[in-house]
């Protein structure tokens, strides 16, 4: 098989190709990619179950803490008001828990933007091939077209102008001819014309399911990061209502979390499978979708020294016709032109046509080289399984930091709000909690003010 230029499968394409799969009834299975048959599609969703499993341990976990913690807390003797011991590493650790979880939303933005990137390079050489493979359809269609026009116009004025010279009507005829073989032969290069395949449609299915991706995970990364802020300013203001609301929503968070974690393993495992050895499943697949030979797509996502051009005998035929045309059109000028004045001018016309349709013809040579859509491949390999498999790792990082931090938050946070001073409600609706230094201030005994000498009321 050939390699892209610049791709070759990472560390972590290798480490995930050899984690074990295995399907519903726990049978091994081939690491090779194959999403259309049924075990491999299984094993995948088996990553995705093995995610759901965590999330219900982890569930179970804190619903057995919390049950323990409300029902098994022993009575505190009456009158008791200094807090129970361990109280203060019960809140450090959640606040703890919470910066953890703000350092795995950083990873998530950066795992996201990374992810985002490969797919919009995915999309960019799709959309760069579909270029090259729309130059060489019009190209040839140019070419055709000019030649066709030749044939019907001024090759057929100069046989009716060279009529009394029968050999030269014979040499018109012989580049008549020429010219209809290389318009037949040009006609075989433009493969992709009639292929129902468009890289622009894919291209912008891709970026459409990629532009929900990223704001889903946008969005479930900021609704996070407001759990983890608002549940530490309700710890710094030992708010029990901001910390019960915010206990809800980091339940919901961690659903979450684990949701997003195992889809971006069953994806991560699968792009490795893929990226491993993609050669295979592209030829097989292109081959189905297009309907094109063996040779032409061995040809273009292999581009070695093995693979011969499958176009070569046509650029070969339709350059040696060329030249033989205008060999003949310069043979007509030096014979025709000073007996019959009135050739000239489609023989000039002629000229110019065939100078034209010469620059079109190296232009194309170059575009069907494979060098050109194989960097493209190339390209798209390098984007979808190095920019955004690490992405994907980085999400799942982000996933497994915000479980994990969640959970510790979910078992912290009611020890913690137990542990809030109870606030005085008349106290609060008053507005004595806020004058209290000044009514401690009027309750202390006033000292005997002095009495000076003009302060007294003199007798009238």
């Amino acid at each position: 098989m050939g390699t892209p230029p610049g791709y070759r499968p990472s560390a972590w394409v290798h480490l995930l190709h050899q984690l074990p799969r295995a399907d519903f009834q726990l049978r091994p299975v081939p690491s090779g990619f194959a999403p259309q048959e049924q075990e491999y599609q299984q094993a995948l969703l088996l990553v995705v179950a093995l995610a759901g499993l965590g999330l219900g341990l982890s569930l179970i976990f804190i619903a057995v803490y919390l049950i323990r913690f409300c029902c098994c807390r022993p009575p505190e003797p009456p009158g008791a008001k200094s807090p129970p011991p361990g109280g203060g590493c019960v809140t450090w650790s959640c606040i703890a828990a919470l910066l953890v979880g703000c350092t795995g939303i950083g990873i998530g933005f950066y795992g996201n933007s990374e992810t985002s990137d490969g797919v919009s390079q995915l999309s960019s050489a799709l959309l760069h091939a579909n270029h090259t493979l729309t130059a060489i359809d019009h190209l040839v269609l140019e070419m055709v077209e000019r030649l066709d026009e030749a044939v019907r116009t001024e090759l057929t004025t100069l046989e009716e102008v060279l009529t009394q010279r029968t050999e030269l009507v014979a040499a018109t005829r012989g580049a008549r001819r020429q010219a209809e073989a290389v318009a037949q032969q040009l006609q075989g290069l433009a493969f992709w014309q009639e292929v129902p395949l468009s890289p622009v449609q894919v291209a912008e299915d891709v970026s459409f399911v990629e532009e929900y991706r990223w704001l889903a995970y946008v969005l479930l990364l900021l609704l996070e990061l407001l759990v983890c802020l608002f549940t530490l300013l309700g710890l710094a203001k030992q708010s029990k209502w901001l910390v019960i609301v915010m206990t809800v929503m980091s339940l919901l968070v961690l659903v979450l979390s684990w949701g997003s974690m195992g889809l971006e393993a069953a994806t991560a495992v699968g792009l490795s499978d893929f990226c491993s050895s993609p050669d295979t499943y592209i030829l097989n697949l292109t081959r189905e979708e297009t309907g094109l030979g063996s040779d032409i797509l061995n040809y273009y996502f292999l581009c070695n020294q093995a693979v011969s051009n499958p176009f070569q005998q046509r650029l070969t035929l339709s350059q040696r016709a060329l030249a033989n045309i205008h060999s003949q059109l310069q043979g007509l000028e030096r014979e025709a032109v000073p007996q019959f004045p009135s050739a000239q001018e489609p023989l000039l016309s002629l000229e110019e046509t065939l100078n034209v349709t010469e620059g079109n013809f190296h232009q194309l040579v170059a575009l069907l080289h494979c060098r050109g859509l194989h960097k493209d491949y190339g390209a798209a390999l390098r984007g979808l399984c190095e920019d955004a498999l690490e992405g994907l790792l980085y999400l799942l990082l982000f996933s497994l930091l915000s479980a994990g931090a969640l959970a510790t938050a979910l078992c912290s946070l009611p020890r913690a709000w137990a542990l809030f001073p109870p606030r005085n409600p008349s106290a609060s609706c008053s507005g004595s909690h806020l004058s209290e230094p000044f009514l401690h201030a009027r309750l202390e005994p006033v000292p005997h003010l002095r009495s000076f000498p003009s302060c007294r009321r003199r007798p009238h």
